[in-house]
């Protein structure tokens, strides 16, 4: 009798491995903002002009990773929406306000509106066909706006004025433009982690892992799908945003194949369905391409690649599926 309790009882730790865990994970998110908010102090203006870029680039990989990694729906299509809010942001800072919130708040609704009229389609479609029908809708939008003389057509969109806040001067420091994209990615990155929490976000991962009992269960998959789409469009649209509020130029190259394949790739690369994972990924892939690559003679794609082909076959669940599978129990 007592051999038999003995098995059937949990392990030392077994329950309150992950309640003891969460006060040491605040801590390192604590340290992590901590050394972010501090950056400026320290650094030059480029390295933080650097980080504003792949701050507001990891909201764009958040919102491929909402959609790949928790809801099983690997996209190549978010770059458009990114696209859309980084030009309606400089469209506004241009003709209507040069705050830098209501141009996150346009660039949000921008791309909403641009996911719930091109997703209601997409979602119907799984695996391979989504990730084509995401791809043709990006492509579709890249080519408006190569060809559409109202934003500027294939030389751009620029003659953006410096954002301000609360009507206050313009932010023309690069480390106060930094802080004003920090906070709007923390809030964005807390939102995501949010829903991906939340019951919403646990059926979505039902979804994923199993849709057939998730509809026997009375669930709308097609439904979910278009929601957590639409949510994903206006998270993508937020980033476009905040990179418009650093760079206060946008071409059609920001909402291209080459966009939308690195933030899938870094999704790959940091671990889908983590969140943090893949906004280290980011960092990663954009400092390889806008900084490593100019030294070594333009060679960044092939240590991308190189880098892609080592964690597939090394770490087959990225950066943070090492963590998780080191903790695993033999």
């Amino acid at each position: 009798m007592t051999g038999t309790m003995d098995q059937t009882r949990p392990a030392a730790g077994a329950t309150g491995g992950p309640a003891r865990s969460r006060p040491g994970k605040a801590l390192v998110a604590v340290a992590v903002l901590a050394v972010l908010v501090a950056a400026p102090l320290v650094l030059g203006a480029y390295p933080v002009t650097t980080m504003t870029r792949m701050l507001a680039f990891a909201v764009l990989v958040l919102s491929v990773d909402l959609l790949t990694g928790v809801t099983g729906l690997p996209t190549l299509g978010q770059a458009a929406y990114f696209g859309v809010g980084a030009y309606t942001a400089v469209l506004v800072g241009i003709h209507v306000t040069s705050d830098a919130l209501t141009q996150a708040l346009a660039g949000l609704a921008a791309g909403l509106i641009a996911a719930a009229l091109t997703g209601w389609v997409a979602v119907r479609a799984r695996g391979i066909v989504f990730l084509m029908l995401t791809l043709a809708i990006g492509e579709t939008i890249h080519q408006v706006a190569g060809t559409w003389t109202l934003v500027g057509a294939s030389n751009g969109l620029a003659g953006m004025p410096p954002v301000s806040l609360f009507g206050g001067p313009p932010l023309l420091a690069a480390g106060f433009v930094y802080w004003w994209v920090l906070a709007a990615a923390t809030v964005v990155f807390a939102g995501v982690a949010l829903v991906a929490r939340s019951p919403y976000g646990r059926t979505l991962r039902g979804i994923r892992d199993n849709e057939p009992r998730m509809r026997a269960l009375g669930y709308r998959p097609a439904l979910a799908r278009y929601g957590v789409f639409c949510l994903a469009g206006a998270v993508a649209g937020t980033g476009g945003a905040l990179w418009a509020a650093q760079a206060r130029f946008v071409s059609p190259g920001d909402l291209g194949f080459e966009m939308a394949a690195l933030a899938l790739l870094s999704v790959v690369i940091g671990g889908a369905g983590s969140l943090w994972g893949p906004c280290l990924g980011a960092a990663l892939v954009l400092f390889v391409r806008d900084n490593l690559s100019a030294s070594i003679g333009g060679h960044g794609p092939l240590v991308l690649g190189l880098v892609f082909v080592a964690v597939v076959f090394l770490l087959p669940r990225g950066v943070a599926g090492f963590r998780l599978r080191k903790d695993r129990p033999s």
